[in-house]
């Protein structure tokens, strides 16, 4: 009974690790997609809003400049 033991203690420990590792990895993806999303949002935003600012000052940006004689 200890030699099964001995033989299989090993690979539940790699095994282990292993799923420890991918865990590590699946949530820093999740987080690094979730922290990216909600810049991606607040990026949106700041150009929606730059977007909206900008025809108020492009409207005295094309107009001729008027010429005093």
């Amino acid at each position: 009974m200890v030699g099964v033991l001995e033989a299989v203690v090993p690979s539940i420990a790699v095994g282990l690790i292993f799923w420890l590792a991918m865990r590590f990895v699946v949530r820093a993806d999740r987080n690094e997609r979730n922290a990216m999303a909600a810049l991606e949002a607040r990026e949106d935003e700041e150009r929606a809003q730059r977007e909206a600012a900008r025809p108020a000052a492009a409207s005295h940006e094309g107009a001729e400049p008027s010429q005093n004689v």
